[in-house]
């Protein structure tokens, strides 16, 4: 028995021995002779790939996903339509105007699956590209888990920015405990038009844009408008920061919460938006709480309002509750709870009963500020002087909207 069992052995050995070199041959047969990718900024990502075989080629697809967080791996394959042939070579452009783009700066991992009429079959190891916006030599300066890039300006600029940077993820650690999860990269364009020609379809007011999934920021920032450009930098970077620590696959936040937190790490309330504020407050035209958990109005008044509110209903939360009820309903959001269970959860009372709170809170604090001595006369041709302002500097249609990727 021993003696046929090992007969059938050696028997299965040689006829292995055998196929082995008609595996290895049938393999060999099909060979890559380039693959490689090219960024066409920003309009397309252009593959390239040539291949040969003994036989001729019948099947090549392009396999490609997008670096950014998700909650699943999403990979999208493209089929090449080609002529059969030994030869192949084959170009194929991922046109972000179907996509709607991407922002410098992100990166795609591609591979190749070609197949011959022998039923030959070539997998190539992923690859990734890289896609930068090349019409600019950019420079880049790193600290902690940000690295700003920028062309125009010197180191001291950077710096500038850097350290503005800092100082507000130090304050919205400081104001609600949370923090960076994952590096984030910021664009710096010398200008809002620079930073529009980086975009699909860029609406004519963008000054700003947070790519939050892809953990990037572009914005134009005039090197005689830094003000301007460093609040926008914080704005920015509290979505990024928000978005890392609250994403779930269930809900976002309220914008009035998104927004407002934003808004709070810019530092104090500029006066265009107090205006509006202190106007809706006298004539009791505030916007509810619940209507601003949806996205803001176009309307520039509504949406100065609406940011304005959400500042303030932000710092009524902090100052009143403290940062550790702040971070604990940012915890309970990133279970995906909806909106009245997290704030009935973390603070006992609902959107409705903040929206009664806060009004309550808003409009005592507005009556002791008019008894110290300001004329409510003023409160309401504020809005009019700001904005008449605002125009004269030429702000008012571009610095104060933000758009998040």
């Amino acid at each position: 028995m021993i003696k046929k069992a090992s007969i059938l052995a050696l028997v299965i050995c040689l006829v292995l021995s055998m196929l082995s070199p008609i595996l290895v041959q049938a393999q060999s047969r099909l060979t890559i002779l380039d693959s490689s990718a090219q960024a066409e900024f920003p309009s397309g990502l252009s593959f390239n790939l040539s291949a040969q075989s003994a036989v001729d080629i019948t099947d090549i697809r392009l396999c490609y996903t997008v670096d950014r967080v998700s909650f699943a791996q999403v990979t999208s394959e493209v089929y090449i339509e080609v002529v059969p042939a030994s030869t192949i070579d084959v170009n194929w452009t991922l046109e972000m105007v179907k996509i709607g783009g991407l922002p410098p700066g992100s990166s795609v991992d591609y591979w190749w699956i070609v197949k011959d009429a022998s039923g030959g079959k070539i997998e190539t190891t992923p690859s990734r590209v890289q896609f930068d916006d090349n019409r600019y030599s950019w420079r880049s300066l790193t600290e902690g888990e940000v690295t700003i890039y920028w062309y125009k300006g010197n180191d001291s600029f950077a710096r500038e920015i850097m350290l503005s940077a800092q100082q507000a993820l130090a304050r919205l650690t400081e104001d609600t405990g949370a923090k960076l999860e994952k590096p984030v990269k910021l664009y710096i364009y010398t200008n809002a038009q620079d930073l529009r020609g980086a975009m699909i379809y860029p609406q004519e007011w963008t000054g700003g844009v947070a790519f939050t999934r892809y953990g990037i920021i572009a914005i134009g920032i005039d090197s005689d408008n830094i003000h301007w450009g460093k609040r926008a930098v914080a704005h920015e970077l509290t979505h990024l920061v928000i978005h890392q620590m609250t994403l779930n696959p269930y809900n976002d936040l309220p914008t009035w919460l998104d927004e407002g937190l934003a808004m709070h790490t810019e530092g104090v309330l500029g006066l265009e938006y107090t205006a509006y504020l202190n106007k809706a407050i006298a004539e009791g035209s505030l916007i509810s709480v619940r209507s601003l958990s949806s996205p803001f109005s176009a309307y520039a008044g509504q949406s100065y309002l609406s940011y304005a509110q959400s500042y303030s209903l932000v710092d009524f939360l902090i100052s009143k509750y403290g940062q550790a009820k702040m971070l604990e309903l940012l915890l309970i959001f990133r279970q995906g709870s909806s909106y009245d269970g997290a704030l009935e959860k973390v603070y006992g009372f609902d959107m409705d009963g903040l929206d009664t709170l806060w009004q309550d809170y808003v409009t005592v604090s507005t009556q002791q500020t008019e008894d110290k001595g300001r004329h409510p006369a003023l409160i309401e041709k504020l809005p009019v002087l700001a904005t008449a302002l605002l125009l004269t500097l030429g702000l008012a249609t571009e610095n104060w909207i933000w758009r998040r990727g």
